[in-house]
């Protein structure tokens, strides 16, 4: 389920928790939240960064197994061995 951001910029109709914005699990098939569910304010959706994994180093071939991974090796065209 992804996680969205929502904050009020309406001073007249903030609370503590929209005026600061606020996270919020929701399925993809919901609408996107319209109105704050503490004060009843409207709120907007924020566009945030996507987190995606970071790889710091290459795999190796260990590492891969380790995780679960099938390693083959190219030994002619069209030709596969299992490591």
């Amino acid at each position: 389920m992804p996680l969205y951001e929502y904050i009020n910029d309406d001073p007249e109709q903030q609370c503590g928790i929209c005026k600061r914005g606020f996270e919020l699990h929701r399925p993809l098939s919901r609408p996107p939240l319209e109105r704050c569910p503490l004060c009843k304010g409207t709120v907007k959706k924020l566009i945030t960064r996507v987190n995606s994994p970071k790889l710091t180093k290459p795999v190796s071939i260990s590492d891969a197994k380790k995780a679960g991974f099938t390693v083959m090796e190219r030994r002619d065209k069209g030709v596969y061995e299992k490591l």
